[in-house]
């Protein structure tokens, strides 16, 4: 990827140093918050119209946000852990391994999609959001959104059917 014609990357990794201060601060670890500060200076890397007496504020802006969205995703995946948690009694052996083999055996149907369905339900099981895979492949976020419902339904059918 090549910056924008406005400034050059040395400009940019310049910022680098006060960025992982910044987000140090708001993510629990030095990993994180690299991650963070690196996805903030490829945005502003991506940027082509990006005002180069802005760039300090732009990465600044970005970095935040990334944290904000660190945090949201951190509070949806606690939360959705409690609900699944919630009146559910220890689980047994078997049914971690019943568990397991489904996820494999769903994966492997999930192969057998085609298009962007599979794309996007693979992308899913490989944790990236739907959002970013519409942004990664360059599709609109309906598209996206109209690819994993559909890729859904067909799992669930496949699923019925095998089972039923």
């Amino acid at each position: 990827m090549q910056p924008s014609e406005n400034f050059s990357w040395c400009e940019v990794i310049q910022h680098r140093e006060r960025l992982i201060r910044l987000v140090r601060r708001r993510l629990p670890t030095l990993h994180d918050a690299e991650d963070c500060v690196q996805e903030a200076l490829l945005r502003a890397a991506a940027h082509r119209d990006l005002d180069p007496d802005r760039l300090g504020a732009f990465l600044t802006s970005v970095a935040i946000r990334l944290c904000v969205d660190y945090h949201r995703d951190r509070e949806r995946w606690t939360r959705l852990l409690q609900r699944t948690a919630a009146g559910r009694e220890p689980e047994m052996v078997e049914e971690a391994v019943c568990d397991r083999e489904f996820g494999r055996w769903l994966l492997g149907q999930a192969h057998q999609l085609r298009g962007r369905e599979r794309q996007v339900i693979l992308a899913r099981a490989d944790g990236i959001s739907v959002a970013e895979f519409a942004r990664i492949n360059q599709i609109s976020v309906k598209a996206a959104e109209g690819a994993f419902t559909r890729g859904r339904a067909r799992l669930r059918h496949m699923c019925s059917k095998t089972l039923g």
